[in-house]
């Protein structure tokens, strides 16, 4: 169970990013963050792996605070929280397969890391997960030869390799087309279903939402305006969320 309370996030200048969010996801649900771009779902998602140190509130995981956490506990939490980014994230001029191997950095000794060294086992394991996702030929080649749907599904290797309780996706399709989108989100998906891996994963389109998403909540300017089903987001809620000039699609 993840949950968040009362969390705010002011950056320098006192810019709101969040104000007072507050909201529960059970584990292995797939829920969706949704809203413009500002409204701060990056800003969450950052907030919950401390990428980003929240200004005030909590967020507790399965009962430990991540926001008291010290640097050790916070190392030990994200090696079960896998991140997932927008832009991949990727070490271009490295290969395939040791991008995916950044995934065990937080079990190896930093010795090992420091010369790309990894455990037999790791390497296998690293394979298997190039495999699910479908792009194990491409483990010796360099990262940016790929295309932008196959660097995020090295993304979602590497994350895989962290054996995650937790995956936060953030806005893991804004660069690919509507079918590489899919795909990706078939992978996402049969992640939280068949593993019952928790998947946070903001997103712009709402029929992604509508396909894939148990629940979702929506934020407007670092506040949080809807939370429920995506079925229930009807024409007043969706300007709520978009503002009274947006128009739905479809």
């Amino acid at each position: 169970m993840l949950q968040v309370k009362n969390l705010t996030k002011i950056y320098d200048g006192g810019v709101r990013a969040l104000d007072n969010v507050s909201f529960d996801v059970p584990k292995g649900q797939f829920l969706a963050v949704i809203g413009l771009s500002g409204s701060g779902k990056s800003t969450l998602l950052r907030c919950i792996n401390r990428l980003i140190d929240p200004t005030a509130g909590q967020i507790l995981w399965n009962g430990e605070d991540i926001t008291a956490a010290t640097p050790e506990e916070i190392r030990r939490i994200r090696r079960r929280i896998g991140m997932v980014f927008q832009h991949f994230n990727l070490v271009h001029r490295s290969r395939v397969i040791t991008n995916v191997l950044a995934g065990r950095l937080g079990y190896v000794s930093p010795a090992w890391s420091f010369f790309n060294r990894f455990p037999k086992e790791d390497m296998e394991k690293a394979i298997r997960q190039l495999e699910r996702v479908g792009i194990a030929d491409k483990a010796n080649q360099r990262a940016d030869e790929l295309s932008g749907g196959q660097q995020q599904r090295v993304g979602i290797a590497r994350a895989l390799m962290q054996d995650p309780q937790m995956i936060l996706a953030d806005e893991p399709v804004a660069s690919l087309d509507p079918v590489l989108a899919h795909s990706i989100m078939k992978h996402l998906e049969e992640i939280n279903k068949n593993d019952g891996v928790t998947v946070l994963c903001s997103l712009h389109f709402l029929d992604l939402v509508h396909r894939y998403a148990d629940r979702v909540i929506a934020l407007n300017q670092g506040k949080l305006v809807f939370e429920g089903l995506p079925k229930e987001i009807d024409d007043q809620k969706f300007k709520d969320i978009y503002g009274r000039d947006a128009e739905r699609v479809g």
